[in-house]
């Protein structure tokens, strides 16, 4: 059976650069070991496979791997499948399109909104699916900062220290001074695999990130590096954005109203990619959070399986 699959670059508007992710239109019928095959096959950080879902209400049903494992939620992968699925249904309309879908990730519904613009790249966004949340448990921070070839007392500032938080997906998010220490880390996965603690049955990635970005619309400069084999750094994770939304507003103390962010991530691997966040504070809590991006097609095809 031919399934076509298109590539898309995530958090970004120029092709070749941001985050690239597969997207498999045609998931039904495929086992998880076939799905897990696919994704060490494609080898990019995630492949999203898109299924018919549950509630006929809802747009699709996503099943994201990387080339590892499953992941209840993922961001790249939703903005990406949004903006794939949104064009390959409105290829022919000819004019700009705002639209709203269901996606169904193992998380639960994630919704989104969808703008196609003509000779522009389209643009994703999706309330996330769970406020994030603190997991508190002992951090080493000598053993962070070697991990991450770094001197201890380059992490952390101003009120923020490392700690762990999840919107679905477990980071330990680690603060530094600057970026001309983000530019220096040199990570050892095998340091990280003795320091980083097992959350929810996996070990944690380390989320780096620094304010006085080095583009001037961004807020935060990060990197993410994960242990084990595989792809060691990920140029654009909106999952960590997610979870990163808990710690601005605990560190920072955000007051009621909305706080646009925007997360510069790649630009050390050479694929500059932006994430937009938005947090809505209502009575010194987090009341809504959003994660956005675009997202451009790099190239179509069919897997014969």
């Amino acid at each position: 059976m031919a399934r076509s699959y298109s590539v898309y670059d995530v958090f970004t508007e120029e092709r070749l650069a941001g985050n690239p992710l597969a997207v498999v239109f045609d998931g039904d019928g495929l086992s998880e070991e076939a799905m897990q095959a696919i994704s060490r096959e494609m080898n990019l950080s995630e492949t999203v496979f898109v299924c018919k879902p549950p509630n006929p209400a809802h747009s699709a049903a996503l099943r994201i791997f990387t080339p590892r494992r499953e992941l209840p939620f993922a961001g790249h992968p939703t903005v990406g499948a949004a903006i794939a699925l949104a064009e390959r249904t409105h290829a022919h309309h000819g004019g700009d399109i705002d639209l709203v879908s269901v996606l169904d990730e193992r998380v639960g519904p994630v919704r989104c909104a969808v703008r196609l613009r003509q000779q522009r790249a389209s643009f994703a966004e999706f309330d996330l699916p769970r406020k994030s949340q603190q997991i508190a448990l002992p951090l080493d921070k000598l053993g962070i900062a070697n991990a991450l070839g770094l001197k201890v007392n380059e992490i952390g500032f101003e009120n923020h220290v490392p700690s762990i938080w999840s919107a679905g997906v477990p980071f330990l998010l680690v603060p530094i001074h600057d970026v001309g220490v983000a530019e220096r880390i040199e990570f050892d996965p095998h340091l990280w695999d003795k320091t980083a603690p097992f959350v929810e049955g996996a070990l944690a990635s380390a989320y780096v990130y620094c304010r006085r970005a080095v583009n001037r619309t961004a807020k935060f400069h990060a990197r993410k590096f994960g242990a084990g084999p595989g792809l060691v750094e990920d140029p654009a994770t909106g999952a960590a954005v997610a979870a990163l939304s808990g710690a601005i507003h605990r560190f920072d103390l955000l007051p009621d109203g909305h706080h646009p962010i925007i997360v510069e991530q790649g630009l050390e691997m050479g694929r500059p990619s932006f994430i937009h966040l938005h947090i809505d504070v209502e009575g010194g809590e987090i009341s809504n959070a959003r994660i956005g991006g675009h997202a451009v097609r790099l190239a179509s095809g069919t897997l014969d399986l």
